[in-house]
Parts: structure tokens; C-alpha cells; sequence
């Protein structure tokens, strides 16, 4: 084939990738606002899937906020005080913690610890036969085996992310304290961090978490459902539906970037 034969191939196939993710997430936004669609079966599933994406990663979240505070607040905090801007303390940690470095390393760990189960786990079910025996007794696969994910994979990467947010802005002032390069208040210190809060700011972690994270879980599900009949498929689809998720991650964020601030 011709290259531009070959453009125009990739082209297509990344269109019809894209308008069945679009698809997936329409319909599982309208299933989510049907109160019939989450039974005892399906809000069981989102209770689990809560649990081990939001959860039990919370300590691995917490460690890695530990350490960006000791680095990045620190940091901030020493070379802000060395030039007397002290003032520009909490414009600056608004700018980098809760705007970016917050919801982007929180997807990045919900990415590679969730997104990977979701889709290698969905891509065993489909070649053990567990999807068509779902579809042969007549429950349909979409609301049991992908609303409940997605949705659970948008609310822990909230919650995650207001956790990296929280221990990351308190480790970075402790160990400015210890260290003797805080120089205000703990009261000082909160109040200048909420004062530099906006409106814009708010909407822009919940759009940096919440999207993301479904599209994280829509991705991999599909990635996973799109599995035929070889278990050596499992290890690309799940391939694929990490890197697909890491696009959509940069993408996003750099879209409601524009967005929020321009």
C-alpha cells in the first residue's frame, strides 16, 4: 500500500476508534442517570471497583504526594522567601500542585495500577466465555460490566487526587518547619493557599479528575471487551488501552487548560 494509502488507513481506523469511545461514553452517561440500570449486582460491582482503585491506593497516593511536597513546597517555599515574595506562596502551589501536578500523577497511578486490571480482566472474561454466558441468561454486559467501572474509575480519581492535594501541601509545610524555611503560620500558610483558590480552579480539578478517570475506564474497557478469542491478545489490549489512556490524559488536560484559563 501506498503511504498515502497507508495515512489514510490510520486515519479511519482512529476515527472509528474514537466514535466508538464517544459512543460507549453517551451511553454510559444515560445509563448512570437511570436509576432501574443499578441493581444490587452492578452497585456491588462499582462498591469493589471503588474500593481497589480509590481505597487501596490511597497509601501509594499519599507516599508519592509525600515526597512532592517535601520537594516541590519546600522548594517553593525556600526560594520564595529568599526574594521576599512570600506573598506569591500560595498563587504558586494553586498554579502547580492543585492545577496540574495534582490530577496529573494521580491519573497517571489510577492509569497504570486500575487501567491495566480493567482491561486485562475484561479481555480474560471475554476469552473464558464469561461475557457471552452474561448475554446468554440475558443480562446485558454494558450495564454489569462497564457502567459500574466507569464511573467507579471518575470518583477514585477525585477523591485520589484531593488526597495527593491535602498530604502534599501539609508534608511541604512540615518539612519547611523542620528545616527552618517556613517562616509563616500554619493558619497563615492555609489562608493564603485557599485565598489563591478560584472558582476556575475548582471546576478545573474536577474536569482533570473526573474525565479523565472515565475515559481511563471506558478505554479499557473497551480495549478489554475488544479481545476475541486468544489469551495472547490480553497483553496487547491491555497495551493499548494504557497508552490510549495516557493520550486521552494529556489531551484532556491540555484542553481544559485552554478552557479554564484562556
Amino acid at each position: 500500500m501506498n503511504p498515502v494509502g497507508q495515512l489514510g488507513r490510520g486515519v479511519i481506523t482512529k476515527w472509528r476508534q474514537l466514535r466508538g469511545l464517544v459512543a460507549l461514553l453517551v451511553t454510559v452517561a444515560w445509563l448512570a442517570l437511570h436509576p432501574r440500570y443499578w441493581r444490587a449486582t452492578v452497585r456491588d460491582v462499582l462498591v469493589r471497583q471503588v474500593l481497589f482503585t480509590g481505597v487501596e491506593a490511597v497509601r501509594f497516593i499519599s507516599l508519592i504526594a509525600l515526597l512532592v511536597g517535601m520537594s516541590i513546597v519546600l522548594q517553593a517555599q525556600l526560594w520564595l522567601t529568599k526574594f521576599g515574595q512570600s506573598a506569591l506562596l500560595g498563587p504558586l502551589l494553586v498554579a502547580v500542585i492543585i492545577r496540574e501536578v495534582g490530577p496529573l500523577l494521580t491519573n497517571f497511578v489510577v492509569i497504570g495500577r486500575s487501567g491495566a486490571a480493567i482491561a486485562a480482566e475484561l479481555g480474560n472474561m471475554r476469552v473464558s466465555g464469561e461475557v457471552r454466558v452474561l448475554d446468554a441468561q440475558g443480562l446485558d454486559p454494558l450495564p454489569y460490566l462497564v457502567l459500574p467501572r466507569v464511573v467507579g474509575m471518575g470518583i477514585s480519581v477525585f477523591c485520589l487526587t484531593l488526597v495527593f492535594i491535602g498530604v502534599s501541601l501539609f508534608s511541604g509545610y512540615v518539612s519547611g518547619m523542620l528545616l527552618g524555611v517556613t517562616t509563616v503560620s500554619p493558619g497563615m500558610f492555609t489562608t493564603s493557599v485557599f485565598k489563591a483558590v478560584s472558582p476556575s480552579d475548582v471546576v478545573n480539578v474536577i474536569a482533570k479528575t473526573l474525565i479523565p478517570g472515565m475515559l481511563t475506564g471506558a478505554i479499557c474497557c473497551q480495549e478489554g471487551l475488544s479481545v476475541e478469542r486468544s489469551i495472547t491478545e490480553v497483553p496487547q489490549a491491555t497495551t493499548r488501552g494504557l497508552v490510549r489512556s495516557v493520550m486521552a490524559l494529556f489531551i484532556t488536560s491540555a484542553l481544559v487548560s485552554l478552557l479554564t484559563y484562556m
